[in-house]
């Protein structure tokens, strides 16, 4: 197989035009004719389905949650990047286009990232249209803030809930659609497995979360807008109920899986507190506009904050990046944070953690602005930890947050299979080896609202009036079949009297540390072996000794976490063997034998300037790989400096 990333021709301010007109369209009267499968409901799938459903086809969309509100899109806290340049500070189509393709390191396709810069200011039209309450100045226009990686403000935001306030938008599109019967919606159901007839994507299983039958759905296309798989490190800000399970689905029925070892570390979390944990919580990077960050000068230093002066401090990020600040990309402030908590300069009862102070802000601006700002952040902070903000730093530590990798995807949005596209978190397409902060909604809700319906139309366009696959065909049966093997053997222990069983937690968490522990903020080679020898060791003791209680015909929670663990268990073996081939660091993926004098990541564009595309060839067989390489018209490759 050939990767064809399908990138048009022309000037690349002209390519999205050009596609657009070369693409192929549905006639109105036709749109009914075809049903088109959408899994998920965050804002690229919800965006997604509203709009198709507008447009008049025949809209199908699933969610694990009761709700399509309830999707993890609501928790995104800071903003959504745009090139309005209302704030008059240079800002442009151009510069939000180089400094997202700056700030992933040169790793993303160049093409993508153009149109998304390109549609960004669409999306703040459409969402005021929606009465999106986006944050105003004064004299009532829309408000702007910075994020990191940028020297501009183009972030909007509606406080400290800007996902919210964008999801909620896009759900009453989408439930308009419901309402007037052009969008179906199945809620608390999953998907199980991807159908593929004849090379196409024509139908999914899902299994539903209250009764546990498996229900088959056919389609003319499948629409995967399923989020990312940040929860294969066990601890993350992502909802507990984020999974990998989805995109893993659909590796194993050929769809290829780009980059997997580009994970996002967010250096703005609430620190882990102890073992108790199943999950971590994200404070804003927008914190970072008004609060500094640091750590004592001296290790060991464990007095009150309050007690150290000023001269005893070391604002470090400030000290190493004067340009940029408390402002820099997240994958370096992400190693600040690691590098000075591992030379002792760490603050908490363990040391994993640095300040984040508001004071100089306050005193500044006063209390009341930065409350205005800040208090819903604020409000969680300290219901949280039990500490006031407003009187004493927080204290941050980096979590798992995103993931760059996913899907591979052309630049009409499929995957390697036909009729299989993936949109918003869970392809690779835009974000190289880092996102900038305030990109994932401005990603999503590009892709849902005005990418995916004119890629769909041309889509279904040239396949022509295709009959709908029957459910009741082998290939549906067959899948039915193998998804009842599956939890026959997660549920085989039972009722079971052997002793050493271990609940679902035990390996989920045991597979979460190995990973951290050797493909975190920072790999290298004899850590990235260790993890690959302990994976199927973990993998094997699970399907042994796991014990899951219930049934698979009921509402079985612990059912449901033994499927996504075991695909975090088969899907961190390739993320690992990835970080392990990319032999480079380039933006999250920090690779210790690949670092410049003064601890910066250094890249190696003659051998890495390119997409690993991982393809599965069997149970029992190894993974291969092919390549995409990345060109680049605009926005030459260089050695990013921030300082």
């Amino acid at each position: 197989m050939q990767l064809d990333a399908k990138i048009p021709a022309g000037p690349i301010a002209q390519k999205w035009d050009n596609r657009r007109f070369e693409y192929n369209l549905v006639n109105p009267a036709n749109r009914r004719k075809y049903t088109v499968l959408v899994i998920g409901t965050g804002l690229a799938g919800a965006s997604a389905a509203a709009t198709l459903g507008e447009l008049g086809y025949n809209v199908k969309i699933f969610c694990l949650q009761d709700s399509p509100r309830r999707a993890h899109s609501i928790a995104a806290q800071g903003g959504i990047n745009a090139a309005k340049n209302y704030q008059n500070d240079g800002d442009s189509v151009f510069r939000l286009f180089h400094d997202t393709i700056k700030g992933g390191d040169f790793r993303s396709r160049e093409a993508n990232v153009y149109r998304l810069a390109q549609l960004s200011n669409l999306i703040i039209d459409q969402c005021v249209a929606q009465g999106i309450p986006f944050a105003r100045e004064y004299g009532g226009t829309l408000a702007n803030r910075s994020f990191g990686g940028a020297q501009v403000s183009r972030t909007f935001y509606a406080r400290g809930q800007t996902g919210q306030q964008l999801l909620l938008g896009a759900y009453s599109s989408l439930m308009r659609q419901v309402a007037l019967g052009t969008v179906s919606l199945f809620p608390r159901r999953e998907l199980m497995d991807v159908i593929v007839e004849e090379g196409r994507a024509s139908g999914i299983i899902c299994r539903n979360l209250i009764n546990g039958q498996l229900e088959s759905y056919n389609g003319h296309s499948v629409v995967l807008a399923t989020g990312g798989y940040g929860n294969v490190f066990h601890l993350s800000t992502n909802a507990m109920a984020s999974n990998v399970s989805a995109g893993w689905r659909a590796y194993k029925r050929g769809a290829g899986l780009a980059n997997p070892c580009f994970v996002q570390i967010h250096p703005t979390c609430i620190p882990i507190s102890g073992t108790h944990q199943s999950k971590l919580t994200l404070m804003s990077e927008s914190l970072r506009n008004d609060g500094r960050v640091w750590v004592p000068k001296q290790a060991g230093d464990t007095r009150d904050p309050a007690k150290i002066p000023e001269n005893e401090r070391d604002y470090y990020l400030e000290r190493k990046y004067p340009s940029f600040g408390n402002l820099v990309p997240r994958d370096i402030a992400s190693r600040g944070a690691k590098e000075v908590c591992d030379q002792q300069r760490g603050v908490s009862e363990t040391g994993q953690a640095v300040y984040l102070d508001f004071q100089d802000a306050i005193q500044r601006d006063g209390l009341n602005t930065i409350r205005y700002k800040y208090g819903n952040l604020f409000q969680m902070y300290q219901k949280i930890t039990a500490d006031n903000p407003e009187t004493h730093p927080m204290k941050i530590y980096p979590a798992v947050h995103y993931t760059m990798g996913g899907l591979w995807v052309d630049y009409n949005l499929m995957t390697t299979i036909p009729g299989l596209f993936a949109i918003g978190e869970v392809n690779y397409s835009d974000h190289g080896a880092n996102r900038l902060g305030a990109s994932a909604l401005m990603q999503g809700l590009a892709d849902g609202y005005f990418v995916l319906p004119y890629s769909m139309g041309d889509y279904l366009a040239t396949m022509g009036p295709v009959a709908l696959s029957d459910t009741n065909q082998p290939l549906f049966k067959e899948a039915t079949e193998s998804i009842d093997n599956q939890t026959a053997l997660l549920l085989k222990n039972n009722n079971s009297k052997k002793k050493g069983l271990q609940t679902v937690e035990h390996y989920h968490r045991k597979l979460g540390k190995t990973l951290w522990d050797h493909c975190g903020i920072s790999r290298n080679k004899e850590g990235l072996q260790t993890a690959l020898a302990s994976i199927p060791e973990i993998r094997a003791e699970f399907w042994d000794n796991c014990l899951v209680p219930g049934t698979g015909l009921e509402f079985n929670q612990s059912l449901e976490k033994a499927c996504r663990v075991a695909d975090y268990l088969e899907f961190s073996e390739i993320m690992v063997q990835d970080a392990l081939q990319r032999e480079e660091s380039c933006g999250c993926h920090l690779r210790e034998e690949s670092m410049s004098v003064d601890n910066e990541a250094q890249r190696d564009d003659k051998n890495f300037s390119h997409v690993t595309v991982w393809f599965h060839n069997g149970k029992e067989k190894t993974a291969t790989t092919k390549r995409e390489p990345l060109e680049f018209e605009l926005s030459k490759p260089s050695t990013r400096n921030y300082k």
